[in-house]
């Protein structure tokens, strides 16, 4: 096995822009693209390898294929009938819609089968003052929440926060978001498309018509009258030649960022699946059998038998994957870290 290497799908959006070509001199077709999905395994949207002996295959038939190679010893027997991740890059040149995402149970049940859907944003660049709206004010209940969109005040409700590049924030289901514009963002999520938009600024979609709103659904699945989250400090991990930071470890994915001076080894172990994103600068990549470029805007997955690799250059990058949380947990305490020290990891 190698490393993987996949086609971007771009998705047209009416809020999206041209960031990802300007930052990272991506191929973009004409339009307004808001967003580059790096790795998927979705019904809207399916990875096609672009590297080595498998190019041209979807992920889904690579791990057909291949299965265990691919996944791990510790993948679930779910993860071969449905990909557990979606990595994509958000171009906000305008405002989202505000937003909010179910969980598995509701998902399921009402978006035939879908997976619900938490997620992670990290703030690749963003223009000055540039804001997001995370959660509803605590004392919000529904029905005042219901009357806001209906008299037209429901940003009073919402809760702004500043944002600039390097600072993430962890999305659980329930917690009503989105961003206003010039902000580029890494979002890492479970394997799901299902948003329910509760007000969309008035705004036409391309048919010249309002577009849908559900809110309904979304009402069903807010969580009023909780705290939300801070933005995510992470454990900071200091090692010869590279900074490594933990930022959020939830039952749907791990993800930390790379900070790499000089080099960073690792090894899969045969037992899970990683993936690599470049943010910033560039690394080269050397596993048994081969070496390859890994650059700022770019997404490999390393399948769980590539084996021991070494990262050497100068970059940043976010690495993510899936593991058991309670052996996570036990391992940072055999290392000497508090609780409040993991604390700093958003979902564990």
């Amino acid at each position: 096995m190698y490393p993987l290497k996949f086609g971007p799908i771009y998705k047209e959006k009416i809020w999206g822009g041209r960031a990802l070509e300007e930052k990272f001199s991506k191929q973009l077709p004409k339009g307004s693209i808001g967003e580059s999905w790096e790795l998927a395994a979705h019904e809207n949207g399916t990875s096609i390898i672009s590297n080595g002996n498998l190019a041209g295959m979807s992920l889904m038939e690579a791990i057909k294929q291949e299965g265990e190679k691919i996944l791990g010893t510790e993948a679930k027997e779910d993860y071969y009938k449905k990909f557990p991740l979606l990595i994509k890059i958000l171009d906000a040149n305008d405002k989202l819609s505000v937003q909010v995402h179910p969980d598995d149970e509701y998902a399921f049940e009402h978006e035939n089968g879908e997976l619900g859907k938490t997620e992670m944003w990290y703030v690749i660049d963003a223009q000055e003052d540039a804001k997001l709206v995370y959660g509803v004010k605590p004392e919000v209940d529904k029905e005042e929440f219901v009357s806001s969109i209906k008299e037209g005040r429901l940003e009073e409700n919402l809760i702004e926060v500043n944002v600039e590049a390097g600072d993430v924030i962890y999305i659980p289901t329930g917690m009503v978001h989105t961003t206003h514009k010039g902000i580029l963002i890494a979002e890492i999520q479970q394997n799901s498309d299902t948003t329910y938009r509760v007000y969309d600024w008035n705004r036409m979609g391309k048919d010249g018509k309002p577009r849908e709103l559900h809110i309904e659904a979304a009402l069903d699945v807010i969580k009023f009258g909780t705290k939300p989250e801070e933005k995510v400090v992470g454990l900071e991990i200091k090692e010869e030649g590279y900074v490594r930071t933990i930022l959020v470890a939830c039952p749907y994915f791990t993800t930390e960022t790379l900070d790499i001076a000089e080099k960073y080894s690792s090894d899969t172990n045969h037992e899970r699946f990683y993936v690599l994103m470049g943010l910033e600068g560039k690394a080269k990549l050397s596993y048994e059998g081969g070496e390859m470029e890994l650059k700022a805007g770019e997404t490999l997955l390393l399948p769980a038998t590539l084996g021991e690799y070494e990262l050497v250059g100068e970059c940043k990058l976010i690495k993510s994957y899936i593991r058991d949380l309670a052996e996570f947990k036990a391992e940072l305490k055999e290392l000497g870290y508090s609780q409040e020290e993991i604390k700093q990891i958003k979902g564990l």
